[in-house]
C-alpha cells in the first residue's frame, strides 16, 4: 500500500488493487527517486520487505551499466518535467538482497500524485530470455563453424525447399546464397539423376524417415564430389514432419582410395613375379601375391604362419639374417641378392631378391619382389638376350612397389574415414539433443541417443578388431581356458547386435543350449560370435531374420549363422578370409575389412574351423565348429 504521509487525497485500495494486478515489480518513486510504495512482486524479485524499502533510494533496487557505476542515477525527467524513456542500448541490472544481480528490462511511466511528479517503474527479471537468447546464438554459430555442409528444408512447403544452409555447405558447392535458399536440393545433382541411392533418398523423404546415402553431386563449376548424406526429419508434437535437417560429408578421396585400392590390389595379385610383405621383428609374413604362391606352393592360410627361413635351404638362415642387418640399421635403403628358394613339395630354385624396408601402419616391414632365375641359370648362353626383358620386368615391379606404398597411404586414409563419419554422427547428435527439452519429447531424444550409442558401439569394434590384429601379428595373444554355458556368450552376443538392428530385423535364438557348456576363452568365443552376428545384421535388409543354430556332440560344438540378406559374389568368395579385403558389393558400406581375417586366425589358434555358403542376393550361412575342450 502507499504510505499514507506521502498520498493522502486519492484512494489507497483501489491503488493498491491496481498495483497487485500487474504482474511485473512496480516501484513508485518521487522527484529525489525515493520510493513512496511497491508492489509485492517487489518483494519477491528482490527479497527486500516492504517497510525496508519506504523512502529508500531507487539505486538500491537498480543500477545501470553495472558493474561500471553502482551509483548512477536514472534521468527519468527532462528539462520541463516530462517523461523521459530510458536509452533500449542501455544495460539495466536489478540488485537483489541477497547480493545477486540480474539483467531487467524497466520501463519507466510518469504520473502525478496530488500535483507532484512522480514515475512508476515497471521492472521484469529477463534473465530467463538473455540465457536463451545466448543459446540460440550458440547453437548458431556451432552450426555455422561445422566442418559438414548442413541444411534445413520446409517439408510444408511445396517442394520441400532450403531455408537454411551454413558456410560449409556455400563453400563445399560453390553456389550463391539466392541459388541455395528457397530451392530443392536437386539442383547438387545437375543432370545425373538417375542414380540409384537417390531412389532410397527420394523414398525416405516421403515417408518422413531418416536415411543415410552416398550420391554423386556436382558444384557450380561442374566438379564432381561423391557426398555422404544424411538426412532426419522433424517432427511436431502433432506427429508432423516439418522440416528435414541434411548432413553432407564430401568423401570423394575416400571413392578415389576405393577405386585406386581395388586397381592396385589387383596389380599385386595378378604380377607374374613375387612379391611377399613380411613383418620386419617377427618375420612373419603378412601378404603373399597369388604369382608367389603358386611358385612356391603354399597357400596365404599357411604363409601367414610362415616366414622366409622357412623357405630357404637351412644351410643360408645365417647368411639371411646378416643381409637383412644392414636394412635394420637402415645403413643401406635397399639390398638385391641372389638366393635359393625351397618350395613345399621340397624342391628348390635359384632367385633374385630385391628386399626394402618399408612402414605399414606405423610398423616396420620388409618388401620383398622375387625373380625366379632359372631360366638365367640354366641357359647362361641365352642371358644377352634376356637383359633387356629382365631389366624391363625389374622396373615393372619397382613401379607396381611403389603403387603399394601409394596403396597403404590411402588405405590408412580410409581407416581415418571410418573414425570420421561415426564421430560426426555423435557430434550431429549431440547438437540436435538440444532442440527436444519438453518431456513429451522422450522420443526423439531416445533416438539421438540411440544413435550416439551406435556409433560409440562401432567405434568400439573397430579398435578391438584392430588390438586383436596386433596380439596375434606379434603373438601376444594369451588366451585364458575356463568353463562356461554357451548360453552366457549367446546372450551377451545377442544383446549387443540388438543395438545395430536395423528397423525390423530380428534375431532368432537359439533352442535348447541352457545346459551346453564349453571348455575355451570365453572372450574369443564371444568375439568370434560377434563379428558373424554384426556382419549378418549390417548386410541383411530391414525387416530380415538372423538365425543362430547351435549343436553339440562330445568333441566339438557348431554354431551358425545364417541370414538372407546381400550375400557374397562367387567370385570374392576365395579372399573372403583375406585381411583387408572387402567384397565388391559392400564397399559403400562402412567397414575395414578386417573382422573375418581376426576370426579366421582365432580359430586356427583354437584348432577350430570355419566355413560359409553363400548366395548374391539370397544370403549367407557361417559354420564355425569348435572343440569342446580347448588344449592348451
Amino acid at each position: 500500500m502507499l504510505h499514507e504521509k506521502s498520498m493522502p487525497y486519492y484512494n489507497k485500495d483501489v491503488f493498491k488493487v491496481l498495483m497487485e494486478a500487474i504482474p511485473e515489480g512496480v516501484v513508485i518513486v518521487d522527484s529525489d527517486q525515493k520510493i513512496i510504495e511497491v508492489n509485492s512482486s517487489i518483494e519477491h524479485i528482490f527479497g527486500y520487505s516492504h517497510s525496508y524499502l519506504i523512502h529508500k533510494d531507487l539505486s538500491l533496487l537498480l543500477s545501470l551499466n553495472y558493474p561500471e557505476d553502482h551509483t548512477m542515477r536514472f534521468e527519468i525527467f527532462d528539462s520541463a518535467g516530462k517523461h523521459k524513456k530510458i536509452c533500449a542500448s542501455t544495460d539495466v541490472y536489478g540488485l537483489k538482497h541477497n547480493g545477486a544481480i540480474f539483467p531487467a528490462d524497466v520501463q519507466l511511466n510518469p504520473l502525478s500524485i496530488t500535483n507532484q511528479p512522480h514515475v512508476m517503474v515497471l521492472i521484469k527479471d529477463v534473465s530467463e530470455k538473455k540465457e536463451i537468447e545466448k543459446n540460440l546464438m550458440l547453437k548458431s554459430r556451432a552450426l555455422q563453424s561445422a566442418n559438414n555442409g548442413i541444411v534445413i528444408t520446409d517439408a510444408l512447403k511445396k517442394d520441400n525447399p532450403i531455408i537454411y544452409y551454413n558456410s560449409a555447405f556455400k563453400k563445399l558447392t560453390g553456389y550463391s546464397s539466392k541459388e541455395i535458399l528457397n530451392h530443392n536440393c536437386r539442383f547438387l545433382q545437375g543432370k545425373d539423376k538417375n542414380q540409384k541411392p537417390l531412389k532410397t533418398l527420394r523414398r525416405a523423404i516421403k515417408n518422413g524417415e531418416s536415411c543415410q546415402v552416398t550420391i554423386r553431386n556436382y558444384k557450380k563449376d561442374g566438379t564432381l564430389f561423391w557426398n555422404d548424406l544424411y538426412i532426419m526429419p522433424i517432427i511436431d508434437l502433432n506427429g508432423i514432419v516439418t522440416n528435414f535437417i541434411g548432413i553432407q560429408n564430401d568423401v570423394t578421396l575416400r571413392k578415389i582410395a576405393e577405386s585406386e585400392k581395388h586397381h592396385f590390389s589387383t596389380i599385386f595379385d595378378e604380377s607374374l613375379n613375387e612379391i611377399y610383405v613380411f613383418d620386419a621383428d617377427t618375420l612373419k609374413f603378412l601378404n603373399v601375391n597369388y604369382g608367389a604362391q603358386k611358385n612356391i606352393g603354399y597357400s596365404m592360410q599357411e604363409l601367414i604362419k610362415m616366414t622366409p627361413l622357412d623357405i630357404k635351404p637351412r644351410n643360408m638362415e645365417s647368411k639371411f639374417k646378416d643381409t637383412i642387418e644392414a636394412l635394420l640399421k637402415k645403413t643401406v635403403k635397399k639390398i638385391e641378392f641372389e638366393t635359393i628358394h625351397k618350395r613345399k613339395d621340397g624342391t628348390t630354385y635359384p632367385v633374385e631378391v630385391h628386399l626394402q624396408l618399408s612402414n605399414l601402419a606405423d610398423r616396420d616391414v620388409f618388401v620383398a619382389i622375387i625373380l625366379d632365375i632359372t631360366e638365367r641359370k640354366n641357359y647362361t648362353n641365352k642371358l644377352e638376350n634376356k637383359v633387356e626383358e629382365r631389366t624391363q620386368q625389374l622396373k615393372i615391379a619397382l613401379s607396381k612397389e611403389i603403387e603399394l606404398n601409394e596403396l597403404k597411404t590411402k588405405f590408412l586414409s580410409l581407416v581415418s574415414h571410418e573414425f570420421k563419419t561415426p564421430l560426426s554422427g555423435i557430434l550431429t547428435s549431440s547438437l540436435l539433443l538440444g532442440k527436444y527439452p519438453l518431456t513429451e519429447q522422450q522420443d526423439k531424444r531416445d533416438k539421438h541417443i540411440k544413435t550416439i550409442s551406435e556409433k560409440v558401439h562401432y567405434l568400439n569394434n573397430i579398435l578391438n578388431d584392430f588390438l586383436s590384429i596386433e596380439k596375434l601379428e606379434t603373438g601376444k595373444m594369451n588366451y585364458k581356458f575356463c568353463d562356461f554355458k554357451v548360453s552366457k556368450v549367446v546372450n551377451e552376443v545377442v544383446y549387443n547386435a540388438n543395438m545395430i538392428l536395423k528397423e525390423g530385423q530380428q534375431i532368432h535364438y537359439p533352442e535348447d543350449i541352457d545346459e551346453l557348456s564349453l571348455y575355451q576363452d570365453e572372450k574369443t568365443i564371444e568375439l568370434i560370435l560377434s563379428n558373424l552376428v554384426y556382419n549378418a545384421v549390417r548386410y541383411s535388409h530391414e525387416h530380415g531374420i538372423i538365425a543362430l543354430e547351435i549343436f553339440q556332440n562330445t568333441k566339438t560344438t557348431t554354431f551358425k549363422i545364417i541370414d538372407y540378406g546381400i550375400g557374397i559374389p562367387k567370385k570374392d568368395h576365395s579372399r573372403i578370409f583375406d585381411r583387408y579385403f572387402r567384397a565388391e558389393n559392400v564397399t559403400n558400406t562402412q567397414g575395414t575389412g578386417i573382422g573375418l581375417n581376426i576370426v579366421k586366425s582365432h580359430l586356427d589358434q583354437l584348432k577350430g574351423t570355419i566355413n560359409f555358403t553363400s548366395n548374391e542376393h539370397i544370403g549367407t550361412t557361417f559354420t564355425v565348429v569348435i572343440p569342446n575342450k580347448a588344449n592348451q
